[in-house]
């Protein structure tokens, strides 16, 4: 497995990340994606579950930036919900976002931890940019017709992972 399709941690939700951990190795932000990692797939409520964990984010000491490839109106409508910074239509797995919010949020790449439910953009992406790299399930199964078909090469590649 190539070093840039491999994350650091896999989880099942974010909800699972042990917060406390990443403040150990030194991380100060986490940029999440948005659909299917922080809210379900076109979804604009965030629900009580989210608001604690973004208040268990914060009390850790840690920031929260969303990067999304998704549409301007549909991340700025999340991101001011939940107060957080967020860059939309990302292109993803491109490097130029995750570095411009590290750089908003006054840190380095290795201090920045990169959250996503996708390989060939979330974890690329964060990978591609120095970042400490986690992998969740995605929340819901709508998604993006085009993402599908990515979804079947990515359960090969993960079966090959354990």
């Amino acid at each position: 497995m190539p070093k840039l399709l491999r994350p650091d941690l896999i989880v099942r939700s974010i909800y699972e990340i042990d917060l406390s951990s990443l403040r150990e190795k030194g991380i100060g932000a986490v940029i999440a994606d948005l659909d299917n990692t922080l809210v379900p797939w076109n979804a604009t409520e965030v629900d009580e579950r989210m608001v604690k964990w973004l208040f268990g984010l914060r009390e850790a000491g840690l920031e929260l930036a969303i990067v999304s490839n998704n549409f301007p109106a549909r991340v700025e409508e999340v991101s001011s919900r939940l107060g957080v910074i967020a860059v939309a239509r990302a292109v993803k797995p491109r490097r130029r976002a995750f570095l411009n919010l590290a750089g908003r949020l006054g840190l380095a790449p290795c201090q920045v931890c990169v959250i996503g439910d996708q390989l060939f953009t979330d974890i690329i992406g964060g990978n591609r940019s120095g970042m400490y790299t986690v992998l969740v399930t995605p929340l819901d199964k709508r998604e993006f017709i085009g993402t599908k078909f990515v979804r079947l090469l990515e359960r090969v590649l993960l079966r090959t992972m354990n």
